[in-house]
């Protein structure tokens, strides 16, 4: 949740917004590089309203925020961490000036699976989200084997077997349309689940005798994949889309 920010340390903003370590900060403190409120400043532990008073260093003026929130059209290839020695990561594909923030994913997606992820680093809005006790609906779009019909659809409102016996929460399935292809017929759909057990859309058509060719998540929650944020790219969430997500 969006909190009110008071007294902080001016190192501590500074760090944060990406001005250099607390060592560094100290040096530009004691150099008079820094002043609030038009006044230059000798203390870097001096404590100061960030939402009242005016920072600036070395001529710059300080926006401070403490959280940032951003929309990612995920690639497929790419995983859903913060660090990976051998793998790209979406962290990997954010400009310095958010990975300062030291954001996370919300929730996963599969290495092979594109569309919406949200990156943030507020901890408690990402726990509301991914807290099963409040049951966030996430809608991806996929392309199937086969010819997906009336019986899926019922399988999938009552509740599948996944193969490890776990029974799956209601889920809706749509077909949008089918296609014949020179290996067989193919689905596409859009299914809506209240849960994120491991790979559970690409399980749940397993048990239905079928199999995901292409998945991609469009929508968590009231937050919906921009259809003009092109594949691999990201912005910050608007302020209507940020107080949907929290109220």
């Amino acid at each position: 949740m969006k909190k009110t920010v008071k007294k902080l340390r001016i190192d501590k903003i500074l760090s944060h917004m990406g001005y250099g370590t607390r060592s560094e900060i100290k040096k530009a403190v004691k150099n008079g590089y820094v002043t609030v409120n038009g006044k230059t400043i000798k203390d870097s532990g001096m404590q100061v309203d960030p939402d009242l008073d005016i920072v600036d260093i070395d001529g710059e003026v300080v926006k401070y925020r403490e959280f940032i929130y951003l929309m990612l059209h995920k690639p497929p290839g790419v995983i859903s961490a913060t660090e990976d020695v051998r793998e790209e990561t979406v962290i990997d594909l954010l400009d310095e000036e958010y990975i300062i923030f030291q954001p996370f994913p919300v929730g996963r997606l599969d290495k092979d699976t594109e569309g919406l992820l949200l990156l943030t680093n507020d901890g408690q809005l990402a726990h509301n989200l991914l807290s099963p006790r409040k049951h966030v609906p996430k809608t991806y779009e996929a392309k199937v084997v086969g010819s997906i019909g009336d019986k899926e659809i019922k399988a999938f409102q009552q509740g599948v077997t996944l193969d490890d016996g776990y029974v799956t929460k209601p889920a809706e399935l749509i077909v949008t349309s089918r296609e014949q292809t020179d290996t067989g017929m193919i689905s596409n759909i859009q299914v809506t689940i209240h849960e994120g057990k491991f790979h559970q859309v690409k399980r749940m058509f397993e048990s239905v005798d079928s199999k995901v060719l292409y998945l991609k998540r469009i929508s968590m929650g009231s937050l919906r994949l921009d259809p003009e944020l092109p594949i691999g790219t990201y912005r910050e969430l608007t302020e209507e889309e940020l107080n949907s997500l929290i109220n």
